[in-house]
């Protein structure tokens, strides 16, 4: 089965399967859940992937198997994750970028904690890059570790087997079969839509605060010149 490269050969899901099988595939779940390097990597996409060549026999292992072993790579990577944050903590913030580290998808990532508390855990799993961040955020902000663990489960079992499920469940429909590469590229997209979205609403905040910053500064002239009259 050839898809559709979106990108670098050794990001394309197919590629990766393909040449690093199911344990490569685990790999790269375990860092992309919590490992700073792992945030440019394919996570929806292989896993949908996953599912669909277990489906079509491409990995000789159970589907149930392949679930249960996907979830534990999630599971383990925000336990990663989150005890990296603990030990790091706030020199995370202070740190310079690089080629591979970006002080903005820290910042990002912790706006969505700040916004959505533990269930972050959760819905984190389903935005690419903020997925990588969120549980090093979780313990850089010393979240109660009871908290973290259940919503780290929950949210490693329904992304990690949802995603690997409905790529099996779909891999049985001939439409899917012949539209491969166009669903895979939807799939891409779809994962994107969301950090599109708050990349447009920070350009678009960005661009309110020296409006807002001058607005504040001439309010007190005004209020000084009626004190006169």
């Amino acid at each position: 089965m050839n898809t559709l490269a979106l990108g670098p050969q050794w990001l394309n899901s197919d590629y990766l399967i393909t040449t690093f099988g199911l344990i490569g595939v685990l790999l790269i779940v375990f860092a992309e859940s919590g490992l700073l390097i792992g945030f440019f990597l394919p996570g929806d996409s292989l896993l949908f992937t996953t599912g669909l060549m277990v489906t079509t026999n491409k990995i000789d292992t159970p589907l149930w198997l392949v679930c249960v072993l996907v979830v534990l790579a999630a599971v383990l990577g925000d336990q990663a994750g989150y005890l990296f944050g603990r030990k790091v903590g706030p020199s995370l913030f202070t740190r310079p970028d690089s080629r591979l580290f970006k002080q903005e998808n820290v910042e990002k990532a912790h706006a969505f904690f700040e916004k959505h508390g533990p269930k972050s855990l959760i819905l984190a799993r389903f935005v690419p890059i903020v997925r990588t961040f969120t549980p090093i955020i979780a313990g850089v902000s010393r979240m109660q570790y009871r908290s973290f663990i259940i919503f780290n489960v929950i949210g490693g079992t329904l992304w990690g087997a949802g995603v690997t499920l409905l790529g099996a469940a779909l891999g049985n429909v001939e439409f899917v079969h012949k539209n491969i590469e166009a669903i895979l590229v939807g799939i891409v997209l779809l994962s994107v839509i969301p950090v599109a979205i708050e990349f447009l609403r920070a350009r678009a905040k960005a661009k309110k605060e020296p409006v807002a910053a001058a607005a504040d500064t001439t309010a007190p002239q005004g209020r000084g010149r009626h004190a006169k009259r």
